[in-house]
């Protein structure tokens, strides 16, 4: 009986072939680079208000910018990357990320910004933004 051996793409080789191709036959891994700084969020809706919690860390309170525009909400902010003395300063490993950094997302109800209040604490700036309640409004009399 005569049995015929099919290459596999698994065993190895008897050849040598370039890296490149065999990294293009493993699976792909995506990894994403840290180019663009990103301010992770929670937000929470109350019965009254919005509790926003963002991770801005590294940054000072005055670099932290918030824009309330009814309903819409904009954070932004500058990661700066730090300022060495001495020249002669190798880095080995750079992870971090600078520039600048924007979130804006919209919520359900118009905020009244008189009355938000935005505090940063280690590195976490928390929003309470109260839902804008609109005056009495006297219903239209059609005649």
């Amino acid at each position: 009986m005569n049995t015929t051996y099919l290459p596999s793409l698994f065993a190895p080789e008897p050849f040598v072939l370039d890296d490149a191709f065999r990294s293009f036959m493993r699976p792909f891994r995506w990894e994403p680079t840290p180019e663009t700084p990103q301010i992770p969020m929670d937000v929470i809706e109350m019965d009254d208000s919005y509790l926003v919690t963002a991770l801005i860390p590294g940054v000072k309170k005055e670099d932290i910018h918030v824009e309330i525009d009814g309903r819409q909400v904009m954070i932004t902010t500058e990661y700066k990357k730090p300022v060495f003395e001495k020249k002669d300063v190798r880095f080995l490993r750079g992870e971090l990320s600078y520039g600048f950094a924007s979130r804006v997302f919209a919520l359900g109800f118009e905020v009244d910004r008189a009355k938000a209040v935005a505090k940063y604490v280690d590195g976490v700036l928390t929003l309470t933004l109260p839902k804008f309640v609109p005056a009495h409004v006297e219903p239209l009399v059609v005649q």
